[in-house]
């Protein structure tokens, strides 16, 4: 679990509901970490950033839903964060989900949620 590399896949939330498959950005190098959001007006689905504990929104363009994830793949926090703010790291997180703000509520995805990762082979 957790090393995956840059590309996409599909995001799928274990929850009440019956949530279809979210499409899912990966980023797992430096580089793609390093950039994640920046200068984009908005993403398609999620971005997982991997391995990360926390996440800023310095030069970003819109507001962001922020689930910070454990080595299994659970939420242990969600939080909306507008541009210009740093998110305090989170000491058991290993990945970070983002995604635009409200996106994650509709999916279901909350404290104790677990998720998982399927990679799309292109």
């Amino acid at each position: 679990m957790g090393r995956w590399q840059d590309g996409r896949g599909e995001l799928i939330v274990h929850g009440e509901r019956q949530t279809p498959a979210v499409p899912l950005e990966i980023a797992s190098s430096y580089r793609a970490r390093t950039r994640g959001l920046l200068g984009r007006d908005s993403v398609d689905g999620a971005l997982l950033l991997s391995p990360a504990g926390s996440v800023h929104t310095f030069r970003m363009r819109f507001p962001i839903d922020v689930a910070y994830l454990d080595r299994r793949l659970r939420v242990i926090a969600v939080r909306t964060m507008r541009p210009g703010r740093l998110g305090l790291p989170r000491v058991r997180s290993r990945h970070v989900l983002e995604a635009e703000a409200g996106a994650m509520e509709g999916w279901g995805v909350r404290v104790g949620v677990g998720v998982r990762v399927e990679m799309v082979v292109e």
